[in-house]
């Protein structure tokens, strides 16, 4: 595989948009069309279509690698408990046998099952059966009427804002420690300190928006890394419904929308820049991803982008947790900064934290040290890749970056190189699609607004 421009540190790096690129390519006079499919709750369905090699022409086993990929990729964009491939039952049995108990995926089908409360399948189908899109993207957002709560849940710090009419009239930052607390009490009692704490600020409270790291289903938690410490069976007893348990505290019937804070971090970059299609992507212990479409809406999907392969190389690092190799965790974020350190000649003490080590890069990368700018050189290579994979499956007119590993010098370099990519190997898309870095202090303060934004009144 040839690129027009090469990731500096990591030769092997085959992105996987060239491969979706080149398979279209190469199938045009012997390919065959075929359907990937995700359901996920009240039958919404995302698709996508592409071509392969012909069933029994030598390449089966290059077809199923490629598919699984794209499948893997849908799962966790869109999130969903039933696969669908459309047109090949030879690459349907071998998806089948792959996301199955002890197959190739098993840690993507216990995820997905636990997200969703149902059981994961995967069912082969003719071309002419294939599913077509069926969408839950909804207005939320935008609505700045009446007087709201806008509450931001962090890792380190919680966040809340009392909005009336759009204008934040009270904010506070709060230190709390959510992720080595298992007593679910103490999240619940934090985080109606805080919604009190705003509604005595305005003369009622209308409606609540809450931005949250974590997996969302119809208001409810289904996976969130601020409940960590919670055992699990306090978490169905006492965590699921907290939220819209702490809201009937503040006033019986407030309307409560919960989302991801990709998505609202997605939400908040589109009320700036007055704008729609924009994917937001914050590169700090993980990779978080936001989206917000065309028409302004929140998709509902997952937009786990730590969890999607952007590399195809069999050799890529493998993710500790999911088990799998060439997903973003592994690339944007500050991981990806200390797997490129050794390939770049500097040593880590393998005794610090691994933002710890990320705050060595960056002090040789302000002493002007060529080694820390190749790191940040080849992040932006994988980024730029990263992205055209990512319009795949999204339309996108911005990309928002945030996060601490784009802070400094590092984050303007992982940039340009970023759009490099786009310029060289894909036009089309530079055209399209413009590269941002929001303003911190805007971030935070927007973050909070976006959030009470979410419900709509009445």
């Amino acid at each position: 595989m040839k690129l027009k421009v090469n990731a500096k540190l990591d030769p092997k790096f085959q992105p996987l948009s060239i491969v979706c690129r080149e398979m279209r390519e190469n199938t045009k006079e012997n390919g065959q069309d075929i359907v990937v499919a995700i359901e996920r709750n009240k039958g919404y369905t995302t698709t996508y279509k592409t071509r392969i090699y012909k069933d029994g022409t030598g390449h089966d086993e290059e077809n199923f690698r490629f598919i699984e990929r794209i499948a893997k990729s849908l799962l966790w964009i869109a999130g969903g408990y039933k696969v669908i491939i459309a047109g090949s039952d030879v690459v349907g049995a071998k998806i089948k046998e792959a996301f199955s108990y002890g197959g190739l995926r098993d840690f993507d089908v216990k995820f997905m099952e636990r997200v969703y409360e149902e059981k994961f399948e995967v069912k082969v189908c003719s071309l002419a059966d294939a599913p077509k899109d069926k969408s839950a993207a909804a207005p939320i957002g935008r609505h700045l009427d009446g007087c709201r709560i806008g509450f931001d849940a962090g890792g380190s710090d919680r966040k809340v804002s009392a909005v009336i009419n759009g204008e934040s009239v009270y904010s506070e930052e709060v230190v709390w420690f959510p992720k080595i607390n298992s007593d679910p009490s103490y999240h619940y009692e934090g985080i109606k300190e805080a919604m009190k704490t705003a509604a005595s600020h305005m003369p009622r409270v209308d409606a609540i928006g809450v931005s949250s790291a974590g997996v969302y289903v119809d208001n409810r938690i289904m996976v969130a890394s601020l409940f960590l410490k919670v055992p699990e069976d306090e978490f169905d007893a006492k965590v699921k419904n907290m939220y819209l348990d702490v809201a009937k505290e503040i006033g019986e019937n407030i309307p409560i929308e919960v989302a991801n804070d990709g998505d609202v971090t997605a939400l908040a970059g589109a009320m700036d820049l007055n704008d729609n299609a924009v994917l937001g992507i914050a590169m700090g212990t993980s990779e978080a991803g936001g989206y917000v479409d065309p028409d302004g809406n929140i998709t509902g999907w997952l937009n786990e982008l730590a969890f999607v392969p952007c590399d195809f190389s069999e050799e890529a690092m493998v993710d500790e947790w999911s088990g799998d190799y060439g997903c973003g965790v592994k690339y944007f974020s500050q991981d990806g900064v200390i797997k490129c350190a050794p390939w770049a000649g500097i040593e880590l003490d393998e005794n610090l934290s691994p933002a710890e080590k990320l705050k060595v890069v960056q002090g040789l990368m302000k002493e002007g040290d060529e080694r820390a700018a190749a790191i940040y050189d080849t992040i932006g290579a994988y980024f730029g890749y990263a992205i055209a994979y990512y319009a795949e499956f999204y339309e996108i007119k911005h990309v928002l970056i945030m996060g601490r590993v784009t802070s400094g010098e590092g984050g303007v370099i992982l940039l340009e190189r970023a759009q490099e990519v786009l310029d060289k190997e894909f036009p089309e898309l530079a055209k399209q699609i413009t590269l941002h870095i929001p303003d911190e202090n805007s971030r935070r303060v927007g973050q909070s607004v976006a959030a009470a934004s979410l419900p709509k009144l009445g």
